[in-house]
């Protein structure tokens, strides 16, 4: 193994011996060109500048070129990154909205209550501690619109309890097991409520529809419930606490029913709140 090794040597020596004349002699010449050219360059020959140019354009097109796949590695990254911090702030800010729409609803529905010089916003208090469940099945049948949550009896869920989906109302408890309950939702058949539509305080009832949305019934002032209208809990029947923001008004119907549009998506709910309200006592 040693005797190869020390060959090979040898040979690549010899080699270098035998191209050692050549190799000063191109050393020196490029020497000597260098030399010739800076020194022609100081007199402004256009040749000289021509060729100057011309090595200039190589060098600075060629360092252009090698540079391309870098600059586009950097760029996309960078690119990729701005991409990314965008979409979590946009995420972030969408968040931020609907908890401020929400306080905004419900801000509204107090001040048009005082206005009237009505005190049915304050007629109940939160009884139960917030419960957050899981919702674990979805019923959607034409005919039942109901969800199965992950608490029951032994998380104190009781019968008639309030399901919201952050500030809006989805709706109530309707079966308790041990470990489960069903909610039927707000968009059920058999789902009605006393609600108040503003402006113009309209008292009425949402019914359900087995859809995705509802309709309001047995109203004395229908025609004064406009587009856009907003629809809160009205407290009446000890059912809700009054100023529960539910959905608004929406004409895009072709019937001539009075809509509403559920400010939550109820085939998109993944948790929600599970609480109780009390009766205020007035001394």
């Amino acid at each position: 193994m040693e005797s190869s090794r020390d060959d090979f040597v040898i040979a690549l020596r010899s080699a270098f011996l035998k191209k050692g004349t050549q190799q000063r002699f191109s050393l020196l010449s490029l020497i000597f060109f260098s030399i010739i050219f800076l020194i022609l360059g100081n007199f402004n020959f256009k040749v000289i500048n021509y060729i100057k140019l011309g090595i200039n354009e190589i060098v600075y097109r060629s360092s252009f070129i090698v540079s391309v796949p870098e600059n586009l590695l950097k760029d996309s990254y960078l690119t990729l990154q701005n991409h990314n911090k965008l979409y979590k702030k946009n995420e972030k800010i969408k968040f931020e909205l609907e908890i401020l729409k929400a306080k905004d609803l419900s801000n509204e529905f107090i001040i048009l209550e005082n206005q009237r010089l009505k005190s049915i916003v304050d007629d109940y208090l939160v009884k139960s501690d917030t419960i957050i469940a899981k919702v674990l099945s979805d019923k959607g049948s034409p005919f039942l619109r109901s969800i199965i949550i992950n608490k029951g009896s032994k998380h104190k869920i009781n019968l008639g309890m309030v399901v919201m989906d952050g500030a809006y109302l989805v709706g109530k408890v309707v079966e308790v097991n041990y470990l489960s309950s069903r909610v039927l939702l707000l968009s059920d058949l058999n789902s009605k409520i006393p609600v108040i539509v503003e402006p113009n305080a309209v008292f009425s009832i949402l019914s359900g529809t087995g859809k995705n949305y509802g309709i309001i019934q047995y109203s004395k002032k229908y025609d004064d419930i406009k587009s856009e209208s907003v629809i809160y809990t009205s407290g009446a029947g000890n059912l809700f606490k009054a100023g529960i923001p539910i959905g608004k008004i929406n004409d895009n119907f072709l019937n001539d029913e009075k809509n509403v549009e559920f400010f939550s998506d109820f085939s998109q709910l993944r948790f929600v709140k599970v609480l109780s309200f009390l009766k205020s006592e007035t001394e």
